[in-house]
């Protein structure tokens, strides 16, 4: 399998785990009970806490690409 097809899955793994790790765990102002700031969208989250986030999504990623790579070498997928 050339590096490209692989360097291309493991971007999709990881663009498609973000999309599912982005909304988990985020709350409004509002709803965890502190005051919003004046000129901030209402839907706007408290505290998104991005950077672990993006670790969940890269460990993700690296595991879905592990099954891809093993499904490989074990012949089951001939890409």
């Amino acid at each position: 399998m050339h590096w490209i097809v692989l360097g291309g899955a493991f971007a999709i793994f990881w663009f498609l785990a973000l999309q599912v790790v982005l909304p988990m765990g985020n709350y409004t102002p509002q709803e965890a009970g502190e005051e919003r700031v004046a000129g901030t969208d209402p839907g706007a989250p408290a505290k998104p806490r991005l950077g672990l986030k993006l670790i969940i999504a890269t460990g993700a990623a690296v595991a879905m690409w592990l099954v891809l790579y093993g499904l490989v070498l074990l012949k089951v997928l001939d890409l």
